[in-house]
């Protein structure tokens, strides 16, 4: 059995390791995109907008995740973590160039596998991938499929078109053909203002919409089939909080009752379909503190539909409250163990 396999290794679905600059990349990038990143000046650029590097939005007491030993100390050991996936959030997803996305996004994870893969096996790690052309990045997922401490590739939740589109099914070809899961992580290339109505004006709002973009996405993975086409496929929603989702399932179902001649290749209701192949992590938690509620809203979702996450080291962190459901350990073994070795076809195989 499944239990008897993973024993009760605790996972982490969800550390954030920490590129500190496009120069850190040099070493990894070939003779023709070393010289262009250097003389074009790109290794001076800071290319991501995440406010957890902003000092005023830092949390005093957690350190950002930028070398393994910090990874130990503050996101590993205080939560009896066995097992972590590491996802790196860095603006080579978001550049115009598709070119340069393809030699930024092999450089980061030749980065992540040398500087911390390589230096602790409890780390696994999610393989970004240049989305801008979506035949490269099913070359990239071939080039590391071999590597199995890589579980998972790694999407934004908004950029150049729905993820559900047919020009995007490379990907999950590839994805499913290794066993990886594939992580929608909440962030956006900016190419769109996050709400159909135009631009915000405060990051909050941004935040704010990160859930519907995520939302979004889900919509269009299921009306286009994608889960019809790739029926081992696994996706995991990352930092898209998780109490939206039965509301948003309830309306999808009425819609698609009335509206099912128009997607006809879906057999199956939209909530079937979510609950067989969408995972969600746990943080940021976006539910009240109520032991009572949480565990009525995790009977909503779906128990076996979430994964914990602690999220470190980002803004949101919860720190060491980012485990709401500690005084419910059946529940929490599902979502630490269980869980995430349903999920993650490539944990399976340690």
């Amino acid at each position: 059995m499944l239990q008897s396999l993973v024993s009760e290794k605790k996972i982490d679905c969800d550390v954030h390791v920490t590129l500190p600059t496009t120069a850190k990349l040099a070493p990894y990038l070939d003779d023709y995109w070393r010289e262009q990143v250097t003389t074009r000046g790109i290794d001076r650029l800071e290319l991501t907008s995440d406010i957890s590097n902003i000092s005023p939005a830092l949390r005093p007491d957690w350190k950002t995740g930028s070398d393994v030993q910090t990874i130990r100390t503050l996101a590993l050991e205080p939560f009896g973590t066995d097992i972590a996936i590491c996802n790196c959030l860095y603006g080579a997803q978001a550049v115009y160039n598709a070119d340069l996305a393809v030699a930024l996004c092999r450089a980061m994870n030749d980065w992540l596998a040398e500087e911390f893969l390589s230096k602790d096996q409890r780390l696994r790690g999610s393989i970004v991938l240049p989305w801008q052309s979506p035949e490269k990045a099913a070359l990239e997922i071939e080039r590391l499929a071999s590597d199995r401490r890589f579980v998972q590739v790694s999407m934004m939740a908004m950029g150049d078109m729905p993820l559900g589109r047919r020009a995007m099914w490379p990907i999950y070809a590839a994805a499913e053909a290794h066993g990886f899961a594939v992580g929608i992580h909440a962030g956006t290339a900016y190419r769109f203002a996050p709400w159909t109505n135009g631009w915000p004006s405060y990051h909050i709002e941004d935040q704010v919409a990160q859930s519907v973009g995520v939302q979004t996405q889900l919509l269009s993975l299921i009306t286009e089939g994608v889960f019809e086409e790739y029926p081992k496929l696994k996706v995991v929603l990352i930092d898209s909080g998780v109490t939206w989702l039965p509301p948003f399932l309830w309306r999808i179902d009425k819609l698609w009752r009335g509206l099912r001649m128009e997607v006809p290749w879906l057999k199956r209701s939209p909530t079937e379909i979510v609950s067989e192949h969408v995972r969600l992590t746990l943080q940021p938690f976006d539910g009240p503190k109520d032991a009572q509620v949480i565990q009525e809203l995790a009977e909503q979702i779906g128990e076996h539909m979430l994964l914990f996450s602690t999220d470190y080291p980002r803004w949101n962190f919860d720190g060491t409250d980012a485990v709401p459901l500690r005084g419910q350990p059946d529940l929490m073994r599902k979502l630490r163990t269980e869980n995430p070795f349903e999920t993650y076809a490539r944990l399976r195989e340690v």
